[in-house]
């Protein structure tokens, strides 16, 4: 009698990703243990994407390239198209995943493994970023959850995330409730953390690296190392973008009227100087607490006024 293995729905956003998606797809369709289908949302893109990926899918049943969408103009929203127009029935699990990275070839089967010993509903994990020179480095997310992280940060890098199929269906009802404000929502794994742990759904943060992740001039995040990422970060922050986001991600998945987050989501001065004592409950990793409480004494006595 054969073995029945888990299936998953394999999310794929691509834009202009001729140059790496091959390796990507390779190591996809190469997982150990489970069964993948995997579904492509292409940005209209100027590099041959789309026809390339048409002929892949032709010739790998395991491949299906979702219809022309027009332009989403970013990841996220070509992710939130994902979830809303795949069929989840018929699968175990969901996995999102990116065009230029390489999985390790147990990265699903892991995942299944962790959402069952650890009793949770989603899994992300740690990934191994590697540059072009051959620097590597492990980007590590996977510090204790925090009572209130997830309005202030996603779970790691989006690419690893695995849900179970009942909270990608949750995750999808409400997208459609809220869909024109969605929109507006920069960073989907953001988004999706947020509302699995306010909707009381478990996570946990694998710390052994699932996937290498490629670093390339066009990474919409990219690796959180070095002087320059920090300095860009903080443009983001004193521009008005990050707290932007944070408001908003607050209202979608219906923290808005919560005590503690009511006390502080106007972000006016007085509400920003009272957030930053509570930085221990808002970030997971010691250097970015202490970061958070400088940033929103930073944001309230000199940044620009939150929208």
């Amino acid at each position: 009698m054969p073995v029945k293995h888990p299936k998953f729905a394999v999310l794929l956003a691509a834009f202009n990703g001729m140059q790496w998606i091959e390796e990507q797809l390779a190591s996809i369709l190469s997982q150990s243990g489970v069964d993948v289908t995997i579904h492509i949302s292409i940005d209209p893109s100027t590099d041959g994407t789309e026809a390339w990926c048409a002929a892949y899918a032709a010739q790998h049943p395991g491949v299906i390239v979702l219809p022309a969408a027009g332009s989403f103009g970013g990841a996220s929203r070509n992710f939130f198209r994902l979830i809303r127009d795949v069929d989840f029935d018929g699968y175990d699990f969901v996995a999102f995943c990116d065009q230029d990275d390489v999985w390790h070839p147990d990265k699903l089967q892991r995942a299944t493994q962790a959402l069952s010993v650890h009793q949770v509903d989603a899994y992300s994990s740690n990934v191994r970023a590697f540059w072009p020179d051959g620097k590597t480095c492990v980007l590590d997310k996977a510090q204790t959850q925090v009572k209130w992280d997830f309005l202030f940060e996603a779970a790691g890098p989006g690419c690893t995330y695995v849900l179970s199929k009942k909270l990608a269906a949750s995750i999808k009802v409400r997208m459609l409730i809220n869909w024109r404000q969605l929109q507006d929502v920069s960073l989907h794994d953001w988004y999706c953390y947020a509302f699995a742990r306010s909707h009381g759904y478990k996570w946990y943060i694998d710390p052994l690296p699932s996937m290498d992740y490629r670093q390339h001039e066009r990474n919409q995040v990219g690796a959180n190392t070095g002087l320059s990422p920090l300095i860009s970060r903080y443009k983001t922050i004193h521009d008005g973008w990050w707290f932007n986001q944070v408001q908003l991600i607050a209202r979608l998945v219906g923290q808005g009227d919560d005590p503690f987050v009511r006390a502080w989501l106007p972000l006016g001065r007085r509400q920003l100087m009272k957030l930053s004592f509570s930085a221990g409950k808002c970030r997971r990793r010691a250097r970015d607490k202490v970061f958070f409480f400088c940033i929103c004494w930073a944001t309230a006595l000199i940044g620009k006024k939150v929208k």
